[in-house]
């Protein structure tokens, strides 16, 4: 039954424009990030504040941190030549102004001083609090930040697309290689992963982060040039075709969904080896050697490169196998990215004074997170101008 059902789905959706596989990689990455903010308030070695820890989150918090905005910006990447050719570069731009730029403000402006608002609450009313995060600082961004960053790239990608109409056609056909040696035109990704990021990393640390002023708009130093580097790789695959190059549901790329995530956990494995060596064999942990650094660096470097194929390739090899709760809630997941840091700080503020275990709150917190902003989501989309933007 669900052969007959599935086919018929995807179907209207590739009419629609929409790829099954590629909606649920991107509800996937939602998933993955608010299971990490649920999670890093109760780890050893991060930025839990919560007195109660499991080394157990350490490693989820680990996993998602090191790879899913990347992919998040590898994945955004993937649609921009498709819906530049269709909707031409002002409509396109007013588009995502509306569907970035839009969310953005209303983000860094009411929803995450509301968030916020928790860390205060017992020091002074909200107005205050409001009027000196946006003109003294600190004035937290979020998850929101992505969505100012995303939005710069893609007004980036338009002006090359008027000033130089035949560069994508020429990243199209360099990524068109992975069709026919999808092997070695991994490795090259790979080598372009760890050139972006190796040297910032190096030289600034990952604890740096660029920011105009106090305004809103974070960027991590390690990171600056490996995000816009996928998000370039994104637009590459993108240009080659979503249906006709690499990621054809059938082609080679999609059918080694196996040794992509393979090397994902082999390089996640690097990680956890080098992070244990960090821990317990590095006499001064504050400033660790070079080779320790850049050995990290690539591993992150090469996860990274390894999860921007393996999650879409999997989703899109498995695209007929029945996850209707993912597919039920891809429509929203845009809205609970949006919104789930809301419900996630004030979870978190409820449950730190009693004194139950980590486990238990985080189950709390993850559950109340997701159910609350998937619910808040869907209302919102009831409106038909939310809709248009969420």
């Amino acid at each position: 039954m669900h052969d007959r059902v599935i086919p018929n789905l995807q179907q209207a959706d590739m009419m629609a424009g929409r790829i099954v596989g590629l909606d649920r990689a991107r509800t996937f990455i939602t998933l993955s990030v608010v299971l990490y903010h649920s999670a890093i308030n109760y780890t050893y070695f991060g930025q839990g504040g919560d007195r109660m820890h499991w080394l157990g989150f350490d490693l989820v918090a680990l996993f998602n941190d090191s790879y899913f905005m990347s992919c998040m910006f590898f994945l955004s990447g993937l649609f921009v030549p498709a819906s530049l050719a269709k909707r031409g570069a002002s409509d396109y731009v007013g588009r995502r102004v509306l569907r970035l730029g839009v969310p953005y403000i209303v983000s860094i402006f009411v929803i995450m001083p509301i968030a916020y608002y928790r860390y205060y609450v017992a020091e002074d009313q909200f107005t205050t609090v409001w009027w000196r995060m946006i003109s003294e600082g600190p004035w937290p961004s979020g998850s929101a930040w992505f969505l100012g960053v995303l939005l710069v790239f893609d007004v980036v990608a338009v002006l090359a697309w008027l000033a130089a109409p035949r560069a994508f056609g020429t990243l199209g056909r360099l990524a068109e290689a992975l069709q026919r040696r999808p092997i070695a035109g991994f490795l090259i990704f790979l080598l372009i992963a760890n050139a972006a990021y190796l040297p910032p990393h190096l030289w600034f640390g990952d604890g740096v982060w660029f920011m105009p002023g106090h305004f809103p708009l974070p960027l991590q130093a390690s990171r600056s040039l490996l995000y816009p580097v996928f998000f370039i790789a994104g637009v590459a695959m993108g240009a080659a075709g979503l249906t006709t190059g690499p990621f054809a549901a059938q082609g080679a790329l999609v059918r080694r969904w196996l040794v992509w995530f393979a090397l994902s956990y082999g390089c996640y494995g690097m990680i956890l080896f080098l992070a244990y060596a960090h821990h317990n064999w590095i006499a001064d942990f504050d400033t660790p050697p070079l080779w320790w650094r850049a050995a990290y660096g690539s591993a992150v470097a090469s996860f990274c490169a390894s999860m921007a194929f393996g999650v879409p390739a999997f989703f899109l090899r498995w695209a007929r196998a029945p996850l209707t709760l993912m597919d039920r809630m891809q429509p929203s997941a845009y809205g609970i990215y949006l919104l789930h840091f809301l419900p996630l700080l004030w979870l978190q503020y409820l449950v730190f004074d009693p004194a139950w275990p980590a486990a238990v709150k985080f189950a709390i917190v993850l559950i109340g997170t997701l159910s609350v902003s998937w619910f808040a989501a869907t209302l919102l989309r009831r409106t038909p101008l939310v809709a248009r933007i969420i």
